[in-house]
């Protein structure tokens, strides 16, 4: 998932596409201790989509800060 299609995304959907990463890292960090894990690469995938989805979440909390006039 690029960034600009996490962009295109309301905030709430974000959030649940959050939720269901987490999930889905869970599961996959149980197949891997048990050796059954195939793509180890899916892993580190799902890590970075996250972690640019908290990013992008991030950014819009900060731009309506500024809208607010609340401190940077």
């Amino acid at each position: 998932m690029n960034a600009a299609e996490i962009r295109a995304m309301r905030s709430e959907e974000i959030r649940t596409k959050i939720d269901e990463a987490h999930q889905a890292l869970f599961k996959m960090r149980f197949q891997a201790a048990s050796g059954q894990l195939e793509d180890f690469n899916r892993v580190t995938q799902l890590r970075r989509d996250v972690a640019r989805m908290e990013t992008i979440l991030r950014e819009r909390e900060l731009a309506a800060q500024a809208v607010e006039g609340g401190k940077p």
